[in-house]
């Protein structure tokens, strides 16, 4: 499919809270190096600062971050308050708190109630800004409730340092938590065509109903997760690509948009081509048969 001419009108708009984005985003954690974190090979600073404001000249309004996403040259944060600061009025960043990164990169222990001011604050000094559009709250392993954790927020949000609040990687049962204590415009989780969730699939619907933004991660890079796509794309996938003149990520992104009008993409990476193959992707049309041909692929779990 063409690509070049597209923007990210193409793919709709939803909000967050009161906040109108495009249903393509952006991601950031690829743009800190060649794998996600500190693995890999750091990456060309110029070039992830060409993508990021290639992104906004594409329409994209809606840029994924967090703190943690740095490696051992670069942080994501950094780069977007480089790149894009000062901020358009309408660009949101949206970021998230939970886990917890030493600056040897190692993982420490998820931060207590009593430490994500400081987890929000750092936020702040690294995009340069006084408050943040968006916060969300990462569901850690170990934790009985997320109602202390959302609490905290919560109380950030009544001193103005956030504007709204979501929650990521969590259950059903979690998202019923967080709303009896503060709104939520968000719902973050791993949701794709490359295997079934039922809790995912339930997350999908309620917030379908509930008018809450349902925004999945690795929707392209599927099982490879974190250190990117891996494996060989299904054959259904590239048959699909093939009849649209697409790629397979297109294809998988177009499929995640298709799930309802309140799901978004965050696509992330650090080429400036497949940025825009990306954001193109929200163009793309798939048919009901190609759609249950492929519903039919993921419900098998290939």
């Amino acid at each position: 499919m063409t690509s070049r001419t597209i923007t990210a009108d193409a793919a709709g708009t939803w909000t967050l809270g009161d906040l109108p984005v495009s249903r393509i985003g952006f991601g950031a954690m690829r743009l800190t190096g060649s794998a996600a974190f500190h693995l890999g090979t750091p990456s060309d600073r110029a070039q992830s600062i060409a993508v990021l404001r290639r992104a906004v000249e594409l329409g994209v309004n809606h840029i994924d971050t967090a703190a943690f996403y740095f490696s051992s040259l670069r942080s994501a944060n950094e780069l977007i308050n480089s790149a894009l600061a000062p901020y358009a009025d309408d660009l949101v960043i949206v970021t998230k708190v939970g886990p917890y990164r030493d600056y040897s990169g190692d993982w420490g222990t998820p931060a207590r109630p009593d430490r994500l001011r400081g987890h929000v604050e750092e936020n702040l000094r690294q995009l340069g800004r006084d408050h943040l559009d968006v916060v969300n709250l990462r569901w850690m392993e170990g934790w009985d409730s997320i109602a202390e954790h959302f609490g905290a927020l919560a109380e950030l949000r009544e001193a103005g340092l956030i504007r709204h609040l979501g929650i990521s990687g969590v259950e059903p049962r979690q998202l019923a938590e967080a709303q009896a204590i503060a709104p939520v415009v968000c719902v973050q989780n791993q949701y794709g065509l490359h295997t079934p969730d039922p809790d995912a699939d339930e997350l999908l619907r309620l917030c379908g109903e509930q008018g809450i933004a349902f925004v999945p991660f690795f929707a392209v890079a599927g099982q490879g997760g974190a250190r990117g796509p891996a494996g060989e794309e299904l054959d259904e996938v590239r048959t699909v690509a093939r009849a649209h003149g697409a790629t397979p990520a297109q294809v998988r992104l177009a499929w995640t948009l298709q799930q309802g009008p309140h799901v978004l993409a965050i696509p992330g990476t650090g080429s400036p081509d497949h940025l825009v193959e990306n954001v193109a992707a929200g163009a793309l049309r798939l048919t009901d048969d190609e759609m249950m041909r492929l519903n039919t692929v993921r419900l098998q779990g290939r």
